[in-house]
């Protein structure tokens, strides 16, 4: 039997780890997982919400890292999380995305011999300056096993030396989620509760600290957002971090100014995907709602220079517009139009990723070798 600690820390990972969840307890004579929660994203609306949504059990183990500077989350989320290993002793862990657990959580059982998984693995944005893409770099250098959910992360991760026996090709987990919950999400009254009806407003997040934290940027995008919003209503479920910031940069009497423009508070994981469904666009800055779109069909701007989904552009229906405010507001009114992209959805994003991930664990149980593959190193 193998005994797996499934790792999650911010409110993105959720989605990912539930459903591999789900599918280890189908073999309760086979695996023995237990559930770690970091506290990354620790409050009601960021974290509780999607564990109920999610179906999502009360984790085996809380941490309470909460938030932090990223190497005072790093740290303390190491020192405790190291605790845990040594008191269970797991044969491997899983760690998903890209956040700050991520990579600590991996450096700490590498240092006691514990294999590490990482589902997720191979984005790459080629932008060192976004801390994500530094955790996926680390985290990718020194996991056992790499699950990727698209070609190009088996290329990125072949070019970078990762030997090909340690790449596994999956799908996307998350969109395993996404086709669970979709129908249920389906049912709830999100549109009713904010006042607004299919496919006649478009989908705000921002969350991003290159967005977010310099008055400038965050002007010069909400400046984007007065010029849409005269044409199509934008419905923005805030981030805690971007209310913050919008209130120290005084921007608040600005924001309430624009009747087109609708606050509301961050929404549970259904609701959101009912609302994501329904859009008649998204503007975001997010990595996983520009997957999620692209199944959906539902055109997505991404407010970045770069993404480390390049094939929800290439094969789905992304966009990247960058910063710039005049490009944002020609696309945004070329989707009001009736011309929004149209895409198709990429190999593997099927549903069935958890099932792929899970079946690679089994055959690893099951080798005569299997000792030798799950003993730590040395």
């Amino acid at each position: 039997m193998l005994k797996l600690a499934l790792v999650v820390g911010a409110r993105p990972n959720f989605m990912k780890i539930a459903p591999i969840l789900s599918e280890l307890n189908r073999y309760p004579e086979e695996f023995e997982p237990f559930l770690v929660h970091t506290g990354q994203h620790y409050d009601t609306k960021m974290s509780g919400v999607f564990f109920d949504d999610l179906g999502l059990p009360t984790p085996d183990v809380f941490l309470g890292v909460g938030s932090g500077s990223h190497a005072v989350q790093t740290a303390q989320t190491m020192i405790a999380f190291e605790k845990v290993l040594l008191e269970h002793r797991p044969d491997w862990i899983v760690v998903v995305g890209d956040v700050n657990s991520t990579i600590a959580c991996a450096l700490d059982a590498v240092k006691l011999g514990i294999k590490v998984a990482h589902v997720e693995a191979g984005l790459r944005s080629r932008d060192r300056f976004m801390p994500e893409e530094i955790n996926r770099i680390l985290t990718d250098s020194i996991s056992d096993l790499l699950f990727t959910s698209s070609r190009d992360g088996d290329a990125n991760l072949l070019a970078e030396g990762i030997t090909q026996e340690k790449i596994c090709f999956v799908g996307n987990v998350m969109i395993d989620s996404l086709r669970r919950f979709d129908n249920y999400a389906s049912q709830t009254n999100a549109l009713d509760a904010i006042g607004v009806s299919v496919a006649e407003y478009g989908l705000v997040t921002l969350h991003r600290p290159s967005n977010v934290d310099h008055p400038q940027q965050l002007a010069s995008i909400l400046n984007t957002f007065e010029r849409v919003q005269k044409r199509v209503c934008l419905v923005f479920p805030v981030h805690p971090r971007t209310r913050k910031m919008m209130i120290d940069f005084e921007l608040m009497e600005r924001v309430d100014r624009m009747t087109g423009l609708m606050l509301v508070d961050p929404v549970g994981y259904k609701d959101f995907l009912q609302l994501e469904r329904n859009s008649l666009m998204v503007l975001t800055d997010s990595g996983g709602i520009q997957e999620e779109t692209t199944v959906f069909g539902v055109p997505c701007l991404t407010l970045r220079e770069n993404t480390e989904r390049p094939v929800t552009v290439e094969v789905g229906t992304n966009t990247l517009v960058g910063l710039d405010e005049e490009r944002i507001v020609a696309e945004a009114l070329h989707i009001a139009n009736g011309h929004g992209k149209k895409g198709q959805i990429p190999e593997g994003w099927d549903g069935r990723a958890a099932e792929r991930i899970v079946q690679v664990f089994r055959n690893l149980s099951r080798s005569p070798n299997c000792q030798q593959l799950t003993a730590a190193r040395g």
